[in-house]
């Protein structure tokens, strides 16, 4: 167990294309490349003997270590506190912001900043997720691992600060990968820069040209972070998260992957290991009202133009079946394959199997995603982001298929896997679909059938009222045949389904205190009074917590929502980052870092900073 970090012992570098996991010790052991979803080179967080690592820290006994990022960056500082000296490593991705790339780099800079340590510098790939194999070639600059599958993986070494070049010896074969040991003083300055499909073979590179790629990364983060328009009572938090949904970008195609990893448990030791690395309909939406409460229309836009593809692409090929036209996720290019494969040789992050990769879910039919994509279509509309003629036509097109299918079970939100119920947040947001076409319809005249719409929208608005209005629970429940409470339900004030005064929604709030809060935390479900077809139980939904803080502020009760929302930040890791679930003990569960969580928290923070203001 020892040999597997908590989850939330790590922080996240990246360069806009993939990213990478820096555990508190110094080891990166989560790193895919050349995107987000390609197969890993470390993967040691979901198997220590198999996944591999890249390690640089202090070859003493006793050390301790702490991390931070630089203020205003993606630049990640691991200390290392040694009864000889202080030390730290520097990690930082450069940024990538052009087309996509197979060519990613991970600088390491090593610096001495007290007495004397000995850094030892262990780098272990294991390409394809523990199934490829490579070869190690040491040369006098470096270290290139050849694989057999893929593109080659270059290692440069740094010129230390004295001047001196490293000598060929020091980087020694061990096992598939090297290992080197360096001694430095206070002062001394080196480091280590990992390649993928690199240019050309290793090179000593200078202190000068590593300085120059760590003030442009630093300028870059200081510039974007700037130029939000926050600047309420939690900015910290705030622009941490607003970095880290920027972190989980692809830009090439302004696609917001879910989480950067696979297989993190929502139960330890339990079947709930999922796949996260694509970009959700669901997910993306949300992030619209996130970025754009920010002040980031440029990320905005560049979402809703991939969504906006999505859009064209499923109403051309859709038929004439139930099959919906829009899927659930893609991968972050756009494609669907997303076929669900196990990993058996890999034994998860502390024996939770089985390990997976892709996504079983892709294809389920969750008819809230067409709610959620024309809420932030509407919304950019709204604010300077109008829909083009042939956007138009798709969104049209879309509708009309929803018109047909709307009063359909489905599989929910939580993408449960014990059978299609008539969710209650489905059919909401299906009325949220109807409303908001009639919405960007009428704003800008363009040609709808608007009474056939506000039929099925005045339709659904009933239909939820009489069946999905528990009378004995006096609640919302999660779908028509049950009288379990599900969160997902706190969206609907949020979304104008119904007014956050009304004595319904009121006494909805006042059940989910009493069933699914815990101490402010918000569980989405109950799994053992709603079977969904998986074994055991999981955490707290980081997500529905900040929406909790919301349905609690705008229902006003101002004090308690406030109290969770700061009760909530205690829960973050210690670089202010979230995974999707917190533990009974407070750890985090799930992957990580998860978009879904830092988007709740920016929106819950802009809906109190003006009622604590008031």
């Amino acid at each position: 167990m020892n040999r597997y970090p908590p989850i939330e012992e790590h922080g996240l570098i990246g360069d806009l294309q993939t990213s990478a996991l820096v555990a508190r010790d110094g080891t990166i052991d989560w790193f895919c490349s050349p995107r987000f979803d390609s197969p890993s080179v470390f993967a040691s967080l979901l198997d220590a003997e198999r996944g591999g690592y890249f390690r640089v820290a202090p070859d003493h006994d006793g050390w301790q270590s702490k991390q931070l990022y630089l203020p205003g960056t993606a630049i990640l500082i691991t200390r290392f506190l040694t009864s000889e000296g202080v030390g730290e490593v520097i990690d930082f991705m450069p940024v990538l912001q052009g087309s996509a790339t197979s060519r990613h780099r991970i600088v390491r800079v090593v610096r001495v900043v007290r007495g004397q340590i000995r850094f030892v510098i262990d780098c272990q790939p294991r390409f394809d997720y523990g199934r490829g194999s490579h070869k190690t070639e040491i040369t006098d600059s470096g270290v290139v691992f050849h694989g057999a599958d893929g593109p080659d993986v270059a290692v440069h070494v740094v010129r230390r600060a004295d001047g001196a070049t490293a000598e060929p010896a020091r980087l020694s074969g061990s096992g598939d990968g090297f290992r080197a040991v360096v001694t430095g003083s206070a002062g001394d300055v080196g480091g280590i820069v990992l390649e993928t499909a690199p240019e050309g073979p290793p090179r000593e590179l200078t202190r000068e040209e590593i300085l120059t790629i760590f003030e442009d990364t630093r300028d870059f983060w200081r510039r974007w972070v700037g130029s939000s328009r926050y600047r309420g009572r939690w900015r910290e938090q705030v622009e941490r998260s607003a970095m880290t949904l920027k972190l989980l970008t692809y830009a090439p195609t302004g696609a917001v992957v879910a989480a950067p990893t696979a297989g993190l448990p929502e139960q330890v030791g339990g079947e709930r290991n999922w796949d996260y690395r694509y970009t959700w309909v669901r997910d993306g939406s949300f992030s619209i009202y996130a970025l754009l409460g920010l002040g980031y229309a440029a990320e905005a836009e560049a979402f809703l133009q991939w969504l906006g593809d999505r859009v064209g692409e499923a109403v051309d090929s859709a038929g004439g079946d139930h099959a919906s036209p829009l899927k659930i996720m893609y991968r972050v290019d756009g494609s669907s394959d997303l076929a669900e494969e196990v990993l058996g040789h890999l034994s998860g992050w502390r024996e939770s199997r089985p390990v997976r990769i892709g996504n079983g879910a892709f294809d389920q039919l969750q008819l809230d995603i067409y709610g959620e994509a024309l809420d932030s279509v509407e919304l950019g509309d709204a604010n300077g982001l109008p829909l083009t003629h042939r956007g138009w036509e798709s969104i049209t097109r879309l509708v009309d298929w929803l018109y047909d299918h709307w009063d359909s079970p489905d599989d929910g939100i939580w993408e449960t896997r014990g059978g299609r119920q008539h969710f209650t947040y489905g059919r909401v947001m299906s009325w949220v679909a109807f409303d908001r076409a009639i919405r960007m319809a009428t704003r800008r005249a363009r040609p709808a059938d608007l009474s056939r719409w506000a039929a099925a929208r005045d339709a659904i608005y009933r239909q939820v009222m009489d069946r999905a209005w528990d009378e004995n629970r006096q609640a919302f429940v999660q779908h028509y045949d049950t009288s379990v409470l599900d969160a997902a339900n706190l969206y609907l004030p949020m979304v104008g389904f119904v007014s956050p005064r009304d004595p319904m929604w009121r006494s909805t709030l006042r059940a989910m205190d009493d069933e699914l809060v815990s101490d402010s935390l918000v569980y989405r479900y109950d799994p053992s009074a709603s079977p969904d077809g998986l074994r055991g139980s999981e955490g707290t939904f980081s997500m529905c917590t900040f929406w909790y803080v919301d349905a609690l502020a705008k229902s006003g009760r101002l004090d308690d929502a406030r109290l969770t929302f700061e009760k909530m930040l205690t829960y973050s890791n210690h670089l202010g980052l979230y995974g999707e679930e917190i533990g009974s003990t407070g750890e985090q569960l799930g992957n990580f870092p998860q978009a879904f969580s830092h988007l709740a928290l920016i929106t819950a923070a802009t809906t109190l900073d003006p009622l604590v203001a008031g």
